[in-house]
């Protein structure tokens, strides 16, 4: 116990200067500061990550729901029984029946392309946040047989019209004329306009009520489908591939990360890239250690020789100066996180200061999905980037330690 307490107290010890070499110290405290700028940083933007990522999230599955159940070819004709028979599962919440085609909608000389969505209000609201998502109208305003439409806002602009005014739905599913096949066509009314904040669901969604769409596209009682809502979001894939086994088959399925693979994707990749980049900045400042050791060894080359001549063993003048080493990459990886973590929490403040202070504006809402830059700090990257990088500072101890304890006393006195 003694001997591991005279290591310590050496080894810290000298992580302060004595008063005629105050260079040493300051190489300890750029290293400190080294590392802990490469963690806070690699915190920073792995928190941004995170919060991009729950951001589009919420954003997804405030439009579409945990998952779905198609019917294939014609729809399903006995979908009432169906949704019953999927509500009695403990793990769905709710199901609602939808009605989906493609269609291309008229206004003036505009003309636009997009999904038109057939659904019940009421029974919406149970699987998707579409409700609190309109700007203008209520999604109580489709109602069965009033040919309404709610459209998405950049749709509207594109087709350049308001609510209260009327646009054409045209589909590819024809009716016979003597003439020829000529497309089916209904005139609807826009009561209601909605922001998803994302382009894929403002330009290219448009919502009816699932009576009017299931005449447009000639379905009689059958709809396309039932969307789920379930209690895990993260267990979707595998709750509706069991509902669909245990129906017997015969249905399509599909869930939110299947739909939207390519966004979660792009962002895992994309933050698994971050930290291994940035990893090497925080690589170099440990490493930095390196340099800063072997420059203690030689300073303390005369300490060394007389700790041996007093009975030092090799190991405890390696131990030494690993314990010097380690509370380097310590104090360094303290203060990163500590430094990363108020910076993560505060970062939508910072960034809304420094546009201020600028006059510009880094995020523009019609080029980005969002305005502002969330950040969201997880446990787990906490760990692992600190875990990280005073794994790599102590790594960074053991040549300049094993120098150290290598020192021969007759060779170091003789230059005393």
């Amino acid at each position: 116990m003694s001997e591991a307490r005279y290591e310590w107290l050496v080894g810290a010890r000298y992580l302060r200067a004595r008063t005629h070499n105050r260079f040493v110290s300051f190489i300890s405290a750029i290293s400190m500061f080294g590392v802990a700028i490469g963690v806070a940083v690699l915190i920073v933007v792995l928190s941004v990550m995170n919060g991009f990522e729950t951001e589009l999230r919420e954003r997804i599955l405030g439009m579409t729901a945990h998952a779905s159940l198609v019917g294939f070819g014609d729809g399903l004709a006995d979908w009432r029984d169906l949704r019953d028979t999927v509500e009695q599962d403990p793990e769905v919440g709710a199901a609602a029946p939808f009605v989906d085609g493609e269609a291309m909608l008229l206004h003036g000389e505009a003309v636009s392309g997009a999904m038109v969505r057939g659904i019940l209000p009421d029974e919406e609201r149970r699987v998707s946040g579409l409700a609190e998502r309109l700007v203008e109208g209520e999604l109580e305003s489709l109602r069965s047989g009033s040919w309404a439409i709610v459209l998405g806002s950049a749709l509207a602009r594109e087709l350049n019209v308001a609510v209260g005014e009327r646009v054409v739905v045209a589909i590819s599913e024809g009716t016979v004329t003597p003439a020829g096949l000529a497309p089916r066509v209904r005139r609807f009314t826009v009561t209601g306009i909605f922001e998803a904040g994302m382009y894929e669901f403002d330009r290219g969604l448009a919502f009816v009520h699932l009576d009017d769409a299931a005449r447009l596209w000639g379905l009689g009682e059958r709809v396309s489908g039932l969307r789920l809502s379930v209690s895990d979001m993260f267990r979707a894939p595998t709750i509706v591939r069991q509902l669909a086994i245990g129906l017997g088959g015969g249905f399509y399925v599909t869930d939110w990360t299947r739909q939207h693979a390519n966004f979660f994707r792009s962002i895992q990749l994309s933050k698994q890239m971050m930290f291994t980049i940035l990893l090497l900045v925080v690589a170099v400042a440990a490493f930095n250690i390196v340099s800063t050791l072997v420059m203690v060894v030689k300073d303390k080359q005369g300490d060394i020789a007389i700790l041996r001549t007093l009975g030092a063993t090799p190991r405890s003048i390696l131990v030494i100066f690993v314990i010097q080493g380690t509370l380097i990459g310590l104090v360094g990886t303290l203060g990163g996180l500590g430094l990363g973590a108020l910076l993560a929490l505060n970062v939508e403040q910072l960034v809304h200061w420094l546009e201020a202070a600028v006059g510009t504006q880094f995020l523009a809402p019609d080029v980005y999905f969002m305005s502002d830059l969330p950040a969201e700090l997880r446990m787990g990257d906490l760990l692992r980037v600190c875990g990280t990088a005073f794994g790599l500072a102590i790594l960074s101890t053991l040549y300049p330690a094993w120098r150290a304890a290598r020192t021969q006393p007759a060779e170091a006195l003789r230059h005393e």
